[in-house]
């Protein structure tokens, strides 16, 4: 008998209560937002929007950043003032009027909004903050020449093909300054790696009217630099530093890091800043005062009537009542497949039942993975049953031989002479290889299989495991041969690496007919060191390389124990390497050969090793 759910903890009553409460919140926030915005008149007609402002400061410091002076600046400021609603008035710095886009004799607002200075600006930041408050559109003396500016955007061009060929999307934009600059597609700068083939180093180097520029900068700069004691550090840096502002590069942090001083690249910085603004004053208009104006800044106030806050109410309850009900709708849909799926999880086990899956919602995913989990559940089901079958079949053979041997002996009929003994020998160590390789999956499996790693070098793991099938190789008349890299190490547990690459050795052995090869061969490939067994035997079916690493799987049902062994080995390789963090695969043509590959983690050799 199912155990009845207390009303209170019912999915569907406590989604209710949820989704009311929820709406509660939700319909009585909106109520009072609906309340305080109606309650509430426009606080500015113009009042200081944050947006306008940057924007109108963007403005001005691009006019003052082209231009020696403010003359010509009065319809630059009408037009904008229009196109912003706002009244705009530029001065000096002290207060002379330059522009005003208000009738004249209009006094000014009490206090300036702001300083226009582009060579002392945080303002433009369409390309990007720029450098040490230097507003990136004031060019000066490194505006290239129509001859230079032809040049570079041939180079540009023929780059851009260059990556278009190597599969890098890229664009072509001019700074200011008429220099081209490959960009990404998404307008930011391009990626660090180039090319080999597309770096002619051509475009990076400054021009005829650059070199010229920078020439004088460093005249100007030299003195500050002297007093800092940094003069003499490195004679190519400041160039680099001053390339790097004006060309917008990437390469600044390299020029300062020659420095290997924090506070030299300070002051480096401060003196190249310095050197700048006053190489770029002349270039560009004086420092303006600019005045933003708006309308009454009182903001007119009514109250809600009666009959409106009615209203409010009203439509709050019914948004209230109409939200309960779609949600008694939802959730009774939401929890209709839930029961279905608790009736089939209440089901015996044996039944291995079902559910349909009829939405792609949550619900749907849930039912898909307990069909899953049905279906690894059946199939568990039938490998432990197999499993069981499989030990007993293998435990049964040599106990059976070993038990009729011991009763012939004991009842007269043979003589206990040595080849008996060693039969019974033999057949005890079959036994004991099956409870060993039984012992290592249960421990693989439980997670308790200890490892003791340290460095090995595979040379010497195949000379070892070599040798250890060197007589068994002889006498099957197969060739052994090994090829490893000698720089080649691996942190990991020798005993049971060459317990993985004896199981793949011994296997390969077993389907390799007379005259035929085995080699085992490692190299490194990126951080994986990969180990390779392979041999010319008889390979396996393409149907049967997915059940190989299955336990006590054979491609041949009808063979002994003692012609295809008993099915473990390749499972252990398989736990053994994923213990190790590494992997093993299977390829394999019938008639050709098998090769079972190894991708295990690379290791350092040890000091002195």
């Amino acid at each position: 008998m199912r155990p009845r759910i207390p009303l209170r903890k019912r999915l569907l009553v406590r989604l209710l209560v949820a989704t009311v409460l929820i709406a509660l919140c939700s319909v009585g926030a909106t109520a009072w937002l609906a309340v305080q915005t109606t309650t509430r008149a426009i606080r500015e007609e113009q009042g200081q929007d944050l947006a306008d402002d940057m924007r109108i400061l963007a403005q001005l410091s691009g006019y003052a950043a082209t231009h020696p002076d403010w003359k010509g600046v009065a319809p630059a400021v009408r037009a904008l003032s229009k196109k912003m609603g706002r009244r705009i008035a530029l001065t000096t710095s002290d207060r002379a009027l330059i522009a005003d886009s208000a009738p004249h004799g209009t006094s000014l607002p009490p206090r300036a909004a702001a300083s226009v200075d582009p060579l002392h600006t945080d303002t433009y930041t369409e390309q990007g903050a720029q450098l040490s408050g230097l507003d990136p559109r004031v060019v000066g003396p490194y505006r290239l020449t129509t001859e230079e500016r032809t040049l570079l955007r041939k180079l540009a061009e023929i780059r851009v093909k260059c990556f278009a060929r190597y599969g890098l999307e890229s664009n072509l934009v001019t700074t200011p300054s008429g220099r081209p600059v490959i960009v990404e597609p998404d307008g930011t700068r391009s990626a660090d790696y180039v090319p080999e083939h597309c770096t002619d180093g051509k475009l990076e180097n400054p021009t005829t009217t650059e070199t010229r520029a920078l020439k004088d900068l460093t005249v100007r700069a030299r003195p500050c630099m002297a007093r800092e004691g940094i003069v003499d550090r490195d004679p190519m840096f400041f160039s680099v530093d001053i390339t790097a502002k004006s060309l917008g590069s990437r390469y600044l942090p390299g020029a300062y890091a020659k420095l290997g001083d924090t506070a030299a690249m300070q002051k480096l910085q401060t003196c190249t800043d310095n050197a700048r603004r006053a190489q770029l004053a002349p270039y560009v208009a004086p420092v303006a005062e600019l005045f933003l104006g708006g309308g009454d800044t009182t903001a007119p106030r009514f109250d809600v009537s009666p009959a409106n806050k009615a209203k409010v109410v009203g439509a709050a309850a019914a948004v209230l009542a109409l939200t309960v009900l779609v949600t008694a709708v939802v959730a009774t849909r939401l929890v209709r497949p839930l029961r279905v799926l608790t009736e089939a999880a209440q089901q015996p086990p044996e039944l291995h039942v079902r559910v349909p899956v009829r939405t792609r919602d949550e619900t749907g995913i849930l039912a898909e993975a307990f069909n899953d989990l049905a279906d690894r559940r059946e199939r568990m089901e039938a490998q432990r049953k197999a499993m069981v079958s499989d030990i007993a079949h293998e435990l049964r053979s040599p106990l059976t031989n070993i038990r009729g041997w011991l009763e012939v002996t004991r009842d007269g009929f043979v003589e206990p002479d040595p080849a008996l003994l060693g039969s019974l020998h033999e057949e005890a160590m079959v036994l004991q290889r099956v409870i060993d390789d039984l012992q290592d999956l249960a421990a693989a499996d439980a997670g308790t299989l200890r490892l003791h790693r340290e460095p090995v070098r595979v040379e010497d793991l195949f000379d070892q495991v070599a040798a250890a099938y060197r007589v068994t190789a002889d006498t099957a008349g197969v060739v052994m041969l090994t090829k490893a890299d000698r720089t080649l190490w691996l942190d990991a547990d020798p005993v049971r690496m060459r317990q993985v690459l004896g199981n793949l050795v011994s296997n390969a052995l077993r389907h390799t007919p007379v005259d035929g090869t085995v080699t085992l061969t490692a190299w490194r490939e990126g951080d994986r060191a990969v180990l390779t067994v392979t041999d010319t035997g008889t390979g396996i079916a393409t149907e049967d390389l997915p059940h190989v690493f299955e336990r006590f799987w054979r491609a041949d049902q009808s063979r002994s124990r003692r012609t295809g062994g008993s099915g473990l080995g390749l499972s252990i390789v398989r736990d053994l390497a994923a213990a190790h963090d590494g992997t093993v695969e299977a390829a394999s043509e019938p008639g050709t050969g098998s090769v079972f590959t190894l991708l295990l983690p690379n290791s350092r050799p040890p000091e002195g090793g």
